[in-house]
């Protein structure tokens, strides 16, 4: 069935994109013969726009396995389509072993798998088109599945980012260029044979390149531009001020109200699954009966956890041996109705010196759609020579409870959860803290974007030793959010009297 599924969807996608390329674009290819070959090969491409590996793929006979973006993954829609057309995650700024499993057993099938090795949408001085460096991803997978790669150079398709290329008849031009095939050097030992790889790798897309500017007589317009620039007005984006009523920026805010208006709707159905029962109003006003006994750090005293600092022992010890990243979990210090959120995570990115190196607590958004720019800043913060510690806070990532969405039952109409939640977030940081420190850790920080900056806010009136506290977009005026945003009117509807 999911084969039956897999071919359906596959089909399907195949006859979309050359029909909507067909309408938009007028592609141009060369070398194709060197891609409609039999067996499995990598198809390494350069990478200027969202809509290459669409265009690509509608002009290739045989189907393509896209490597791509793991951040994309978690979006309902999208990721949905993409597991249906057989792509799958790469994670951009690190090897991970599942996509490289994935990857190896498709090519050693006689698939194609297609990759950029950029990593990413890339112009100027930083594409391989322009001498860039190559990354080692595409070199060390050919190696290890024994299978040839064929470079590929995509121009064009990056105007598809203007609106007016949309339009009837306007056909944006594209060219695609297939080089030979490139040998993975099996009777070259490992580094070798990845070096000898990205050399002709490099030297192929540069012939592809200059093939198609001289080809089809290109101009400097017709090389790829960033993204921004062909998004704006002339090549270049116009921010509209206070006070401008141009016909593009009367455009511009329809477009800002529209998807404003798209993500309240999809908040108001989500909240729409969770309705209170008749004693909502009795429970709330026990709740804060009982907790206006308490100060706040009574409210937020964190116990010491023993599995929690046998775990962090370990885990400092794996990174002086140069482990320097570790996931640690441990019993949730509230106990709630659902399993998966009383198992609190946090994920630590060691620095050179974890034991006497600073800590920052990196505490993401409400309904945070992927973990991977705070990975980013963790590894900058490495470079800093700080600890980064990104922590999985209630109801989101690793504790989504099954059945919902990332982040869907932080913040609802049950205010007792939502205080609930928040305290829970707070003494698991503090456990955190408590924890380091008794192995030898003394200066910590904070960086908290919305839901996390609430968090980081919270913990900085019982944590009064922090060394930073960063706090990005965070929920300042609580009864606005809750009673008066248009994302929470669900939430409302029940409002007790």
């Amino acid at each position: 069935m999911s084969t039956f599924f897999h071919s359906i969807a596959n089909w399907l996608a195949a006859k979309f994109m050359k029909l909507l390329f067909g309408y938009s674009s007028r592609v141009y290819v060369i070398g194709r013969e060197n891609v409609e070959r039999a067996g499995g090969f990598l198809l390494a491409s350069n990478h200027i726009s969202h809509f290459d590996p669409f265009i690509i793929s509608s002009v290739v006979r045989r189907k393509i396995d896209w490597m791509a973006m793991a951040e994309f993954f978690p979006l309902p829609i999208v990721g949905l389509f993409l597991r249906a057309v057989d792509a799958f995650p790469a994670e951009r700024d690190r090897a991970d072993r599942k996509t490289i499993r994935t990857a190896i057993e498709r090519l050693k099938a006689g698939r194609i798998v297609g990759v950029f090795p950029e990593g990413g949408i890339r112009d100027g001085a930083r594409s391989l088109l322009e001498s860039a460096k190559v990354r080692a991803g595409a070199s060390t997978l050919a190696h290890i599945a024994q299978v040839p790669i064929v470079p590929c150079v995509i121009l064009g398709s990056d105007r598809l980012y203007a609106k007016q290329s949309w339009l009837p008849l306007r056909r944006t031009p594209v060219w695609i260029g297939f080089g030979k095939a490139i040998s993975n050097f099996a009777s070259l030992e490992k580094s070798a044979a990845r070096k000898r790889i990205e050399q002709e790798l490099t030297a192929a897309f540069q012939k592809i390149y200059a093939e198609l500017r001289q080809k089809f007589h290109l101009t400097s317009d017709d090389l790829p531009h960033p993204p921004r620039e062909r998004f704006g007005v002339r090549g270049r984006v116009r921010a509209f001020k206070s006070g401008d009523v141009s016909p593009h920026s009367k455009i511009s805010r329809l477009a800002a109200s529209t998807v404003d208006f798209g993500m309240c709707a999809a908040m108001n159905i989500l909240q729409s699954r969770h309705r209170l029962n008749g004693n909502s109003l009795a429970e709330m006003e026990r709740y804060l009966a009982e907790c206006e006994k308490l100060t706040a750090p009574e409210y937020y005293a964190a116990p010491e956890d023993v599995d929690l600092s046998i775990a962090l022992e370990a885990s400092l010890a794996r990174a002086i041996q140069g482990e320097k990243a570790a996931t640690i979990t441990w019993r949730s210090p509230i106990e709630t109705d659902f399993l998966q959120n009383n198992v609190a995570r946090a994920d630590f990115f060691w620095s050179a010196q974890p034991k006497t190196a600073p800590t920052v607590f990196l505490l993401h958004a409400l309904m945070s759609a992927t973990h991977i720019g705070y990975r980013r800043w963790a590894a900058h913060f490495n470079q800093l020579g700080w600890n980064a510690c990104f922590v999985h806070l209630p109801y989101h990532y690793s504790r989504v409870p099954r059945g919902h969405w990332n982040g869907e039952l932080a913040i609802t109409a049950n205010l007792i959860r939502n205080a609930e939640g928040l305290r829970q977030g707070v003494m698991e940081v503090r456990q955190l803290i408590a924890a380091l420190r008794e192995h030898g850790c003394s200066e910590f920080g904070i960086l908290g974007t919305s839901y996390g900056g609430w968090i980081g806010a919270l913990l900085a009136m019982v944590e009064r030793d922090l060394r930073f506290v960063a706090l990005m977009c965070p929920i300042v005026n609580v009864e606005h959010a809750i009673w008066e945003n248009p994302g929470s009117a669900f939430m409302r509807r029940d409002r007790p009297a």
